[in-house]
């Protein structure tokens, strides 16, 4: 599965997103462990803090498909300003990743720019820190 088809993933699934409050659409595309891609989209709530990122999405569809690492992840959003992870799913990703894990970040036109998990979240706390 090519970086294209995961970008191209995470673009077509953007408009899908649920946004009345900013308008501001996310796609997210996950490539899991066994190449199969899983898709998510941002959910607002007019309580903010109960709306969702489209990377949680998409790891939930993996998580209920049967996948359970990320291969690689590509997140797409408007905007002059890149739209990586927020903190906390950056922290989820980690979750089923590792640190040189891929996480490419595409707008509209296609890649704007690739970071590891690592650069985004250095020196991070995962479930490798909990084995027995």
């Amino acid at each position: 599965m090519t970086e294209d088809t995961l970008i191209k993933a995470a673009i077509a699934a953007m408009p899908k997103a649920y946004a009345p409050y900013s308008h501001f659409l996310v796609g997210a595309a996950i490539c899991d462990e066994n190449g199969n891609i899983h898709t998510g989209v941002n959910v607002e709530n007019a309580a903010y803090p109960q709306g969702s990122c489209a990377e949680a999405g998409a790891i939930a569809a993996m998580i209920m498909a049967g996948g359970r690492r990320i291969y690689q992840i590509a997140i797409a959003g408007r905007g002059v300003n890149l739209c990586t992870p927020c903190g906390g799913c950056r922290q989820r990703i980690r979750e089923f990743a590792n640190p040189d894990t891929p996480i490419i970040i595409a707008d509209d036109s296609g890649l704007r720019q690739r970071f590891t998990l690592d650069e985004l979240l250095p020196h991070s706390f995962g479930p490798d820190h909990l084995d027995k």
